[in-house]
C-alpha cells in the first residue's frame, strides 16, 4: 500500500477506534500501530483486502486497550466522559470522523456499559455494517455466537440511547437559546428549556479544584449550577464559543488569551428539551484541542463544571 492508500483508510480505522475507546489520542496510537503491522505483515502475507485487514486489527488493539484500561476506569474520578471532537479545530483523523449519532458523547457513554468484545460486535455491525463471518475473525468467536452477541448488545443499547431532536436546524436555535440564558443568567429561561428528568454531569478526572464531582439531577438544581458557573467563568475573563461536539450542540469556553478552559456537550431530546448537560474540563482529555487555560486556584471558581 502506498501512503495515499493509508491516508484513504485512517480515518475510517480512527472512526472504529476512537468509538472502541473513546479517546483521541488513544485511537491514534491503536490506528498508527495497526498501520505499522499492515506494513510488517505485507511482503510475506497474503492480505486480500487491506480494509478487511486493518478493520481487524484496529478492532483488536481496541479491544485490548479497553481490558487493560478496565482497573483506571474503576478507579476515575467521578463520571468518565470521552475525550470530545470539536469540529472546529480537531486533529486530522478527527475532522474525518462521521459526525452522526454513533459518534455522540451520550452514545459513546451507553457503550461503556458493554464489554470490549460486545462493543467491538456491536459497532462493526450496526455502525460499519460489517459480515457476521468477517466480525467472527476480528473477534475470535464463531460466527453463530457473534449474532448472539449482537442481539444482547443491540437491545442494551436501544433501551438506553438517547432520542435526539432530528432537525438540527431546531437543535442548534434551542442550543444557541441555552447557551445564551446561561450566559446572561436567565435562570427561568434556562429551567423552563431543561427536561423534568435532566442531568449534568461533570468529568474533571479529579483534577480541577472545586468541580463537580457527583452527576447533577434536576432542572432547578442544574439552572443553579449552570447560572453559578458562568457567572464565576466570565469574572475570570472567560468568553463562550459555540461550536459542535461529536456531532452535537456544544459549546467552548476561553480565556482572553483563547486558551481552552472546558467543553459543554448538550442532549436535545426529540421532545425539544435538553436532556442532558456535560461539561468536559480534565485536562488529560483537552489536550488534543489546542492550548489549555490554566486551572484556578484553589478557591477561587468553586463547583465550577
Amino acid at each position: 500500500m502506498t501512503g495515499e492508500d493509508y491516508a484513504e483508510l485512517r480515518p475510517l480505522l480512527f472512526s472504529i477506534a476512537y468509538r472502541m475507546t473513546g479517546s483521541v489520542a488513544d485511537s491514534e496510537d491503536i490506528v498508527q500501530e495497526a498501520l505499522l503491522r499492515h506494513h510488517r505483515a505485507a511482503p510475506g502475507t497474503a492480505i486480500e483486502s487491506d480494509r478487511a485487514y486493518l478493520s481487524a486489527v484496529t478492532a483488536r488493539l481496541a479491544i485490548d486497550h479497553l481490558r487493560s484500561a478496565r482497573v483506571r476506569r474503576e478507579a476515575y474520578v467521578g463520571p468518565w466522559l470521552p475525550e470530545p471532537i470539536v469540529d472546529a479545530g480537531a486533529p486530522d483523523p478527527a475532522e474525518h470522523a462521521e459526525t452522526a449519532d454513533s459518534l455522540s458523547l451520550a452514545f459513546l457513554v451507553v457503550l461503556e456499559s458493554l464489554t470490549p468484545v460486545e462493543r467491538a460486535v456491536f459497532l462493526l455491525r450496526e455502525v460499519f455494517d460489517y459480515d457476521y463471518d468477517e466480525i467472527a475473525r476480528v473477534v475470535g468467536k464463531s460466527e453463530a455466537n457473534c449474532r448472539q452477541v449482537a442481539v444482547r448488545a443491540r437491545a442494551h443499547v436501544e433501551d438506553r440511547k438517547p432520542r435526539f431532536e432530528e432537525s438540527r436546524e431546531h437543535r442548534d436555535e434551542l442550543a444557541d437559546r441555552f447557551f445564551a440564558a446561561a450566559e446572561q443568567g436567565e435562570v427561568a429561561a434556562l429551567e423552563r428549556m431543561l427536561a423534568a428528568d435532566a442531568a449534568f454531569y461533570s468529568d474533571s478526572g479529579g483534577k480541577v479544584r472545586g468541580a463537580v464531582v457527583n452527576p447533577i439531577h434536576g432542572p432547578a438544581r442544574i439552572t443553579r449550577l449552570l447560572a453559578y458557573f458562568f457567572r464565576a467563568l466570565r469574572e475570570h475573563g472567560m468568553r463562550m464559543e459555540r461550536t459542535e461536539v461529536n456531532g452535537q450542540p456544544g459549546a467552548l469556553m476561553r480565556d482572553e488569551e483563547g486558551r481552552l478552559f472546558n467543553v459543554f456537550a448538550l442532549d436535545i431530546a426529540d421532545d425539544g428539551s435538553v436532556q442532558t448537560v456535560r461539561s468536559i474540563s480534565n485536562p488529560d482529555k483537552l489536550a488534543h484541542l489546542g492550548r489549555l487555560a490554566p486551572r484556578p486556584p484553589a478557591g477561587s471558581t468553586p463547583r465550577h463544571g
